[in-house]
């Protein structure tokens, strides 16, 4: 069983706006992208990990897309995106979760195609660490297999998930795509100013 966490429950201060409301080039708030996204690709357990906005992202995402999805709250955010990540963790992983996929509502335009070969990949390796890459560079989603469950609950909120990943570079399956959209991480109004002229190599 793979579950799906969405982290969404950063305070967007470079951005100055919630990132997570944010319309894409077709009008979706990029947290219900993402959703559909992940639902389309055959994920049928999602976690949104939420935050100061949380009432509004659940808006976004009921209203937004017709995937069957839980929240989880962050109640301090601040404390950096392994916190977010841990919180879903708590809410979403049981005995039976064999691995935890995990995306940003920052990386809206990731392919369907993309988290499905993530997910293949995974499931026909078990490697501890799944992404996709085009060449030397690696986006999300990331997949996290139980066995690195334990290492991400006693990794150091300061470093976050980079910790565990470090750990386990040399065993990182890292899965050849051609989709930009992985890559293009939206963090501040120049970033989402020029979406638009990057949204049509990421369909």
């Amino acid at each position: 069983m793979l579950v799906a966490l969405v982290l969404a429950a950063g305070e967007s201060t470079r951005m100055g706006s919630q990132k997570s409301l944010l319309p894409d080039p077709d009008g979706r708030p990029f947290v219900a992208r993402v959703v559909k996204t992940l639902h389309d690709a055959g994920l049928a357990d999602i976690v949104v990990v939420t935050g100061a906005a949380h009432a509004d992202i659940v808006d976004a995402v009921t209203h937004g897309t017709s995937a069957a999805v839980r929240f989880a709250r962050n109640p301090d955010p601040s404390r950096g995106q392994l916190s977010s990540l841990l919180v879903g963790m708590d809410a979403a992983v049981g005995p039976t979760t064999d691995g935890l996929l995990v995306t940003l509502v920052d990386v809206p335009l990731v392919r369907e195609s993309t988290v499905r070969a993530v997910v293949d990949a995974w499931r026909a390796s078990r490697a501890p660490i799944v992404r996709p890459a085009i060449g030397d560079r690696h986006g999300h989603p990331v997949i996290f297999d139980r066995q690195l469950f334990g290492e991400l609950h006693d990794a150091p909120l300061g470093s976050g998930a980079k910790t565990v990943v470090r750990a386990h570079a040399a065993e990182i399956l890292n899965v050849p795509v051609d989709d930009e959209g992985c890559l293009v991480d939206v963090d501040t109004p120049e970033d989402y100013k020029a979406l638009p002229d990057r949204v049509g190599g990421a369909r």
